[in-house]
C-alpha cells in the first residue's frame, strides 16, 4: 500500500505535491495547536527549546534546500551562479522587511501596544494570529519552489528532487508544531475557550498550502526564475529567523537550551536534506 501510494504521489503534478505538503505542514501545526486541549499552561523550557529547534531547520533548509540549488541551477543557466542566489536572497529579506512594516501583527509575549505594521483596531488576537502567519508565508513558498524546481530534474542537475522537496516539507512540519503550541496557549491562558484557542492556532498556518502551490505554479510558468525564486524562498526565511524566532527564545532565562534546540534543528534538517537529497 505504501509503495502504491508512493506511485500516486510521484504521478501527480508538482503543483498538486505541493498542495499535499502543504497541507501535511498545516495538520502538523494544528497537531500543535490541539495540546491546548490537554493542558492550560506550557513549560516554557520546552517551548523555548522547540522555537530554537524550529530556527535551526529553517537556517539548514535555507542552504541545503535552497541556495544549493540555486546556485547549481544558475550554473546550468549559463548564469553567474552566486548573482541569482545574493539578488534572490536580498529580495526575499525585503519582501519580509516590507510586510513587516505594513501588516499588523503582534509578537509572542509582547503587549497589544507594541504591535507592528501600520495602526489598527484588530483584536489581538488577530494580530497574534497574523504575526505567525507572516512567517508561515515563506516557508510554504519556499516548499513550493523545491516542488516546482524538481519538475526541471532532467534540466538541472542538483538538489532539487522530489525527495529533497519532501524532506523540506518533513522539516518544516516537524517545526510547525511548536508553533501551533506557541500560538494556542497564550490564548488559552487569557481566558479564550479551549475550541477557540485551538481554532487560532491552527489558522495560523492555512497559508501554508496556498503559498506553496502558488509557488510550485509560479516557478513552473517562469522557469528562468527558478534560482531566484529559490534564494528568495532562503531570504525570506533567514529574516523570519533573524527577526523573530532567535529573539523570542532569548527573552527568558533558557537562552542556553534555546540555542542547543537551534543547534539540534540544523543538524537534523540537514542529515534530512543530504540523506534524502
Amino acid at each position: 500500500m505504501f509503495e502504491n501510494l508512493t506511485q500516486w504521489f510521484y504521478g501527480i503534478s508538482p503543483v498538486n505535491q505541493a498542495l499535499l505538503a502543504g497541507i501535511f505542514t498545516w495538520g502538523l501545526t494544528a497537531a500543535g495547536a490541539g495540546l491546548v486541549f490537554l493542558t492550560k499552561s506550557v513549560n516554557y523550557k520546552l517551548l523555548d527549546s522547540m522555537m530554537g529547534f524550529a530556527a535551526g531547520v529553517m537556517i539548514a533548509a535555507s542552504f541545503w534546500s535552497l541556495l544549493v540549488p540555486s546556485i547549481e541551477m544558475a550554473a546550468q543557466q549559463g548564469v553567474v551562479e552566486w548573482v541569482p542566489a545574493a539578488v534572490g536572497f536580498l529580495l526575499g529579506g525585503l519582501f519580509l522587511r516590507l510586510c513587516d512594516a505594513y501588516l499588523p501583527h503582534l509578537h509572542l509575549g509582547l503587549p497589544k501596544t507594541e504591535a507592528e505594521g501600520v495602526p489598527t483596531s484588530w483584536k489581538r488576537t488577530t494580530l497574534l494570529v497574523l504575526a505567525i502567519t507572516l512567517h508561515n508565508i515563506p516557508e510554504g513558498l519556499a516548499i513550493g519552489v523545491l516542488f516546482g524546481a524538481s519538475a526541471a530534474g532532467a534540466e538541472f542537475a542538483g538538489n532539487a528532487t522530489v525527495l529533497a522537496a519532501i524532506s523540506l516539507a518533513v522539516g518544516i512540519g516537524i517545526q510547525n508544531f511548536p508553533e501551533g503550541l506557541a500560538v494556542s496557549m497564550p490564548l488559552r491562558r487569557e481566558g479564550m475557550s479551549r475550541g477557540k484557542s485551538f481554532w487560532y492556532g491552527q489558522l495560523s498556518a492555512i497559508v501554508e498550502p496556498i503559498s506553496a502551490a502558488f509557488g510550485a505554479w509560479a516557478v513552473i510558468a517562469i522557469e528562468p526564475i527558478l534560482p531566484y525564486a529559490l534564494s528568495f524562498a532562503a531570504g525570506a526565511m533567514i529574516y523570519v529567523v533573524v527577526e523573530e524566532l532567535i529573539p523570542e527564545t532569548q527573552q527568558r532565562e533558557n537562552t542556553d537550551i534555546a540555542t542547543m534546540g537551534t543547534m539540534i534543528g540544523f543538524v537534523v534538517m540537514m542529515v534530512l536534506d543530504v540523506s534524502l537529497g
